[in-house]
């Protein structure tokens, strides 16, 4: 059977409804009256929220705020490109709160009350940085593999940092309302790159209230080498791109006059999320929540755990997969699992009774565990998630399929056995839609929660925002809170020597100190694939000979298999008979059609893909929900909801600017 005919089956499988997005709260008990003030309103400290901020990069002038409330995605008016083609900027907004001596929440500090200065320092390193092979902190299981250096043609250490590190040093910004869309040149974080190549890295605004908003670059990425094709995934000389990363701090002055430096942020320009109301399975948040507690900084859970907060977004994630990867509709251990966008089905799962207790025994024996061996025991590699991990380059290594973290595993095994709070009602109406209704004392923890949660936690290959190195509690001063380097080369160097190995990235190079340890802007980047395109398109799936349903990356971000818009037309036209309706609707193709090759192991039509997507990024489709059919005579099979690719652009490279406004058709080489 051709793939594609077997895709066309898929509304056989019964896919439904997808799960509805819900806040990630907690359900407070009803009638439950809001927390008192604390007692003590005297402020002991400030603090930048989030976090740690993401900002996603796109050449349109139009932009989106990040998330802010957990469990919701952010929704940009209309689309997530302009009219002409371009992708909207995803801005991070910083907001600034006091807390007491108990770390108890007083408020959030706007210019109503102080005189905020905000200043930034980004920067783009990856080019004097090291070559990625794989994550370098899985021992024996994975070992870490050497990376040599990045342009090693240049030798002289002052000149690499003259001709590779893009830093446009410090920015400050205040007022209120100061270069709110971010298009003001004076306002923007410009670096160079091999001494004659200006890239614009990001820039700052202020909102009404005077707090801050970052804004990412363009998604730019030019070789300074003429006649310099891409040749490798990860690692190619004389390439710039324009991501970055970085500390932003902030000095209050009160109106009294007294004077208060906030415990800074930090910000990350990465990526487009291209699936953003599907959640990844495991997240950025889950991963660096699980250090904040080895560090000591937050809480053990314990059971009994929220239903809707800790357990939902899980089965709701694994229930949008089927949107954006085949395996997700189609592979026995999805299907046989049970269908968790049914309402009815979600209703038992959620009922910590033990009428149910066999049936989510049941589900829970479908997920991987991560005490098991991968390689030794047999039906491991095709439990859930049907993901790749951090192994992937050893065929035998247990952590060659996704490891779902202890903690996460933890929490499904403590539903398993019923030890969860039923708090989720589907039918009730949601209780948190706006920043502004969420508790103030839940506020900071929320927006952390919101920044990162939309973030991949894995597989780290590198990854898709971010990568390994947030899994050590040695780069932070608190939860999720980056501590910035103070006894590091001001010019942004790390000297490592010739190759990076496992051990001088944990315990440094004479008296270099150790690349996991306290940061410096462009530190958290400089891991990613040099253009980001080449990592981002080039790693979505890895062909084995013995899957028919490829394993995947990370398809709730960058997906594999997408219902186009077309078909979606199709389906929606009650004219046509039901049957071709139905064909539509189960009809699935590659997201990167006409574009990208595939697989791991390069050869002439990959390393061509990788090239053509440095030009079609910006020209590939959205991953967003749309109605389903309403008509009398609609199938039964169709969803009232339904994720569709829209706004996919040509994947003609010969478009040019008049034709194609937006995209510069590349030069004949």
């Amino acid at each position: 059977m051709r793939r594609r005919d077997f895709l066309a089956g898929a509304g056989a499988l019964g896919l439904v409804a997808p799960l509805m997005a819900r806040a990630a709260f907690a359900q407070p008990a009803p009638g439950t009256a809001p927390a008192p003030p604390p007692r003590d309103q005297k402020v002991a400290r400030l603090a930048i929220y989030p976090a740690l901020g993401i900002c996603r990069v796109g050449s349109s002038a139009e932009f989106f705020y990040a998330p802010e409330v957990p469990g919701l995605p952010a929704l940009p008016d209309g689309r997530y490109k302009d009219g002409r083609d371009r992708i909207k900027k995803q801005a991070q907004r910083f907001r600034l709160y006091a807390f007491n001596a108990a770390g108890e929440v007083l408020r959030e500090v706007t210019a109503a009350e102080a005189d905020i200065t905000w200043s930034v320092q980004v920067a783009n390193t990856k080019g004097v940085w090291y070559g990625f092979n794989n994550p370098m902190d899985n021992g024996e299981q994975a070992p870490g593999l050497p990376g040599g250096l990045r342009n090693q043609a240049i030798t002289d250490w002052k000149k690499r940092g003259e001709m590779l590190v893009i830093n446009p040093g410090v920015h400050a910004i205040t007022g209120r309302g100061v270069n709110p869309k971010g298009g003001d040149p004076a306002h923007a974080m410009v670096g160079e790159f091999w001494k004659r190549e200006r890239v614009r890295l990001a820039s700052l605004g202020t909102d009404a209230d005077g707090r801050l908003i970052v804004f990412p670059g363009d998604g730019v990425a030019k070789s300074a080498i003429p006649n310099n094709p891409i040749t490798n995934f990860s690692d190619n000389d004389g390439w710039h791109d324009d991501w970055c990363d970085g500390p932003v701090d902030a000095r209050v002055t009160f109106r009294d006059g007294t004077v208060v430096d906030a415990e800074n942020a930090w910000v990350a320009c990465c990526g487009p999320d291209f699936a953003p109301e599907i959640p990844p399975f495991i997240s950025l948040y889950d991963v660096m929540r699980d250090t904040a507690i080895d560090g000591g900084w937050m809480a053990e859970p314990k059971a009994p755990y929220s239903f809707r907060r800790d357990i939902y977004p899980l089965f709701r994630s694994l229930a949008l997969m089927q949107w954006v990867a085949a395996a997700g509709a189609m592979m026995r251990q999805y299907v046989e699992v049970g269908d968790f966008s049914d309402p009815a089905y979600m209703a038992k799962l959620a009922d910590p009774s033990p009428a149910n207790a066999e049936l989510r025994r049941k589900v829970f024996a479908a997920f991987r565990d991560p005490a098991k061996d991968s390689s030794k025991d047999a039906d491991q590699p095709f439990k859930l998630p049907f993901m790749l991990g951090d192994g992937v380059n050893y065929s035998g290594s247990p952590l060659r399929w996704f490891r779902i973290p202890d903690r996460q595993y933890a929490v499904l095994k403590a539903w398993a056995d019923g030890q969860f709070t039923a708090d989720l009602d589907p039918t009730a109406p949601e209780p948190v839609i706006g920043f502004d209704q969420i508790p103030l004392a839940q506020q900071p923890e929320a927006l952390n929660r919101a920044a990162l949660a939309p973030c991949s936690g894995g597989a780290f290959h590198p990854g898709v925002e971010l990568t390994w190195t947030l899994r050590h509690k040695e780069l932070y001063r608190g939860a999720f809170r980056i501590r910035k380097a103070e006894n590091r080369d001001p010019t942004l160097i790390q000297d490592m020597g010739l190759l990076l190995t496992p051990e001088k990235a944990f315990k440094g190079f004479g008296k270099t100190p150790p690349a996991v340890g306290p940061q410096m802007p462009g530190d958290l980047t400089r891991w990613m694939g040099l253009p980001w395109q080449c990592d981002a398109f080039s790693c979505q799936q890895v062909l084995f000979s013995h899957d028919f349903l490829n394993a995947t990356w990370w398809p709730a971000l960058l997906p594999i298999d997408v219902l186009p818009e077309l078909n979606y037309n199709g389906l929606m036209d009650p004219k046509l008979p039901p049957e071709e309706r139905i064909k539509m609707f189960g009809a699935r193709l590659a997201w990167s059609r006409g574009a990208a090759g595939i697989g791991y192991h390069a050869n002439a039509s990959y390393t061509d893909g990788l090239n053509r997507m440095i030009y079609l990024w910006e020209r590939m489709g959205f991953v967003v929900s749309r109605p389903g059919p309403t008509d009398p005579g609609k199938p039964k099979e169709i969803p009232a909801k339904l994720y569709v690719e829209v706004d996919r652009g040509s994947m003609d490279l010969m478009l040019n600017e008049r034709t194609f406004p937006g995209i510069v058709a590349p030069q004949p080489r």
